[in-house]
């Protein structure tokens, strides 16, 4: 697993350690710890021939999800023929109990409760400051942690290892075996812990002798497990990373490296990029004064004027309609993430450049010729809120929808084109004969703006190092062929035109948004993908539709197409989804799409993603159609976590560009769906009143 944190010292004093699964914990049992809210954390922990690679978000302040890949050597199950053993999980733990100076900390967990089982267990515990130095820990697990020293037991629980995995273990949770885990961490320094362990995991899956693999070589235990007791050292380093090194189970030697990072916070706290203008506070004589638009040389000198002021901060002027109190201002914004960040300086331009008695300034930014809003700020408000907190702006500010609102453009379509030649690399993971496969390479991109309406792009990619094109094994599949074949876009796609597509995006009527998308679409895709999205500017809601006609590319990726019929069966012509999203607040957006998919199953996705006012994006997404589970395969269902990571943040300066990490379970040819670019929704909202609040602290900047 990709290590993708960049870590910070602010960090250190508040995260807890964590332990060898990559979770707040002692050392191999969990403890009642949780991280500060948002803090994103990646581990890897090895011992007895088990690594484990771990990402573990803190969701809400109490609620805490993870994802771990683990592989584990000369361990045979349900027929396992490579020498290593590789295992997914997903964990999810809530905090009952926050600790108080009466109480202790409980929290209660479900461990691999959607996955094969290996790692499968339910705990509840609790964690309690006997002194500021000495923290004690204890629970009761079920499971792997009711393996060891049971002394009770809630029922008959199932043990058998799931064949195909990602399946919740609900049939199990909380049953079985219980038995008592516990232990105590004494904090030496500031950055110094040690810490002493009783678990209760038997290890039983690793403790079996006589493993015999499918060529019939017989293996000993993965590792000889001869005490319950562990012993361990946690450092913190100055960048916030945890270092720790154990002894586990009176035969072991175990080491973990943690990471961590919180969208929350930057290494460039204010930016780097230049102040902005002041607002130029009018005179009372100026407020009522008409007579400029009587000259012509004033009149005429306004859009020459704001044009230059706007590109000095990174703005594109695309038009203004002025009258003697009011101003409509047409912006384009190619720079800044933060939205209200464009906006305050597109108005303080405004206030530096219109006569004294323009009062009501409305600025419409348009994105792809499309009107996203119209703004409205009172130019009085301006001048006297400008050293007072943002909110106070934000409750002036008044907000329509910018159907026809917009000025015509003026001057025709500045930066017709725009291109990039930059660096790539594509993965993909978890395949049982190669975790980790990756293609690395040179990607040129280019964007070329026909009308203000229609774009025209395209991307070429040439691979330069890489061995996704080496899975020589079928890739069982009772599904017709829609993603497992990409092992041979990869071989012959070698250069690959990657898409190249002709765009419209339009205004239809009130509240509505449309796109059509014609020419090879994706990778792997030609064809035409239309959408309409319905959105008004207050509403936390959104709905939309999209249906696409397609026909599988060559598989060399360049202009031919080829059949749709595959060795497993016939790709539909057409697919589609009808979507609803939502924005619950806190930065929580929820999108639920119900239709056809690429292999003609029908069914629902499910996605959660919390987003951050600077840009940073966590989120999970799981798809469930009427595709059999013996068809899908491995993994049941498709499923994944997702990353995005906006350049702003890591650079310091504006920048709307980001790179998104997607780690999907496996690929499979049930749930797929088109990759097509640019939807609507997600440039839709960025300009709506939900969004626009929850990043108005930007405003002044």
């Amino acid at each position: 697993m990709a290590t993708l944190l960049i870590t910070g010292s602010a960090l250190a004093q508040d995260v807890p350690f964590f332990g060898l699964y990559g979770t707040p914990g002692l050392i191999d049992m969990p403890s009642a710890d949780m991280a500060p809210d948002a803090t994103l954390s990646t581990s890897m922990s090895h011992f007895a021939g088990t690594t484990r690679s771990t990402i573990t978000f803190q969701v809400a302040p109490r609620l805490t999800a993870s994802f771990r890949y683990t592989a584990i050597k000369e361990l045979y199950l349900r027929g396992w023929d490579q020498d290593t053993y590789y295992d997914r999980s997903f964990d999810v733990r809530y905090q009952l109990l926050t600790e108080t100076d009466r109480r202790p900390a409980v929290a209660i967990g479900l461990q691999d409760f959607i996955g094969t089982g290996l790692y499968g267990g339910e705990y509840i515990v609790a964690s309690k400051n006997i002194t500021p130095r000495l923290r004690l820990t204890g629970g009761l697990g079920w499971g792997r942690l009711g393996s060891y020293g049971s002394f009770a037991t809630t029922g008959t629980r199932p043990n058998e290892v799931i064949g195909e995995g990602g399946i919740p273990t609900y049939d199990r949770w909380f049953r079985g075996d219980v038995a008592a885990f516990g232990g105590v961490a004494y904090k030496m320094t500031d950055r110094l812990t040690l810490k002493a362990e009783y678990s209760s995991d038997a290890y039983d899956d690793e403790q079996k002798s006589g493993n015999t693999n499918p060529s019939g070589t017989t293996y000993g235990p993965v590792f000889d497990r001869k005490s319950p007791w562990n012993f361990g050292i946690d450092y913190r380093l100055r960048s916030g990373a945890q270092l720790s090194l154990y002894s586990l189970y009176g035969s072991e030697i175990g080491a973990l490296l943690t990471l961590h990072a919180n969208p929350r916070q930057s290494s460039y706290p204010s930016g780097t990029e230049p102040a902005p203008l002041p607002i130029a506070p009018r005179s009372a004589k100026a407020k009522t004064d008409l007579g400029w638009q009587n000259d012509t040389d004033v009149v005429n000198s306004l859009p020459v004027r704001m044009r230059k002021s706007l590109e000095g901060q990174g703005l594109r002027y695309e038009g203004m309609q002025v009258t003697a109190t009011s101003a409509t201002l047409r912006l384009g914004n190619a720079r800044y993430g933060d939205e209200p960040e464009a906006i305050g300086r597109a108005a303080r331009a405004m206030s530096r450049i219109l006569p004294g008695s323009v009062e009501t300034f409305v600025i419409v930014p348009v994105v792809k010729g499309m009107e996203m809003s119209a703004i409205t700020l009172n130019r009085s408000d301006l001048e006297r809120l400008e050293n007072a907190p943002a909110d106070q702006m934000l409750a002036r500010m008044g907000i329509q929808d910018g159907l026809r609102r917009a000025p015509a453009l003026e001057g025709g379509i500045q930066q017709r084109l725009n291109w990039s030649i930059s660096p790539y690399m594509q993965l993909s993971v978890f395949d049982p004969d190669n975790p980790v496969r990756y293609d690395l390479g040179i990607r040129a991109k280019a964007r070329y703006q026909l009308s203000p309406n229609w774009v025209l792009s395209g991307s070429l990619a040439k691979k330069l190092n890489g061995n996704l094109d080496s899975v020589t094994r079928a890739i069982p599949s009772g599904l017709p062929r829609v993603r497992t074949d990409y092992a041979q876009y990869s071989r012959e796609g070698d250069p690959a035109l990657e898409y190249l597509t002709l765009a419209h995006y339009g205004r239809p009527g009130q509240n509505l948004y449309s796109r059509v998308t014609m020419g090879y679409l994706e990778a792997m895709y030609a064809g035409v993908s239309g959408e309409i999205l319905w959105k008004p500017v207050n509403s936390r809601l959104a709905l939309g539709a999209e249906l696409n006609w397609v026909r599988p590319r060559d598989f060399d990726q360049m202009f031919g197409l080829r059949s749709r019929v595959t060795s497993s069966g016939t790709i539909p012509e057409f697919n589609g989804h009808v979507s609803a999203y939502y924005a619950f607040g806190n930065g929580f957006h929820g999108q639920l799409d119900v239709g056809s998919y690429l292999a003609g199953d029908l069914g629902a996705t499910v996605s959660l993603d919390r987003e951050f006012a600077n840009g940073w994006r966590v989120g999970a997404y799981a798809t469930f159609t009427d595709a059999n589970i013996d068809d899908f395969g491995e993994g049941s269902f498709d499923k994944g976590i997702r990353v995005t990571i906006p350049f702003g943040w890591a650079l310091g300066k504006p920048a709307r560009q980001s790179n998104t990490i997607n780690i999907q379970s496996l690929t499979r040819d049930g749930g797929a769906r088109l990759n097509v670019n640019e939807r609507l929704y997600e440039s839709v909202r960025d300009y709506h009143q939900p969004e626009l609040a929850r990043e108005w602290g930007r405003f002044w900047r």
